[in-house]
């Protein structure tokens, strides 16, 4: 029965996937706070710590990491399958009539209006985030705050340096100060 369950929760988030793997991060933040059995808010905090810096979809990384907490496994092949179909069926409708609605107004117009939603959504996660970082039971995490200041201000000043090193200087600076979780 956690099969069903993670497919269909999975595939709820596949259908809203629009706009990439951090749109779907207020669903995500939905099911730790239905299932919490499954993940939660810190580990969602984790996991887009980890799938930004490995290959691949972030989206994928996060469902199968979530399906694999929730049931080893095959929970995580179940949960990355949901995630999965609903792009794959609006793929295949999208390819067979792309050339009708190639030119129609209304579809760009409705694209427009889809890329303001996920503006949004994205928006939400990453407020929701810096929560998750830098607040612990209502308190403010000094340290957290201050490391999270200097990797912004560091990332804005140094625009030209390659992402992977910023990667490796947040891991750096989280092995230096060791911050309880």
């Amino acid at each position: 029965m956690i099969y069903l369950a993670l497919y269909w929760e999975f595939f709820k988030i596949g259908l809203f996937s629009i706009g990439g793997g951090l749109a779907t991060l207020p669903f995500l933040s939905a099911l730790a706070e239905t299932h919490p059995q499954w993940l939660s808010a810190r580990q969602i905090a984790d996991m887009i710590a980890v799938s930004e810096s490995t290959p691949g979809p972030i989206g994928i990384n996060m469902a199968t990491f979530a399906g694999y907490q929730a049931s080893g496994l095959l929970g995580g092949v179940v949960a990355t399958l949901g995630e999965i179909t609903p792009s794959v069926i609006i793929i295949i409708l999208i390819a067979r009539f792309l050339t009708q609605f190639d030119k129609n107004q209304r579809v760009k117009d409705a694209f427009y209006g889809l890329r303001a939603a996920v503006v949004g959504l994205i928006s939400f996660a990453a407020l929701k985030l810096l929560g998750i970082i830098i607040l612990k039971e209502g308190s403010l995490r000094v340290e957290e705050t201050i490391l999270t200041v200097l990797m912004v201000v560091l990332v804005l000043s140094f625009k030209k340096v390659h992402p992977f090193i910023w990667i490796v200087v947040g891991a750096l600076l989280g092995l230096v100060f060791q911050l309880p979780s």
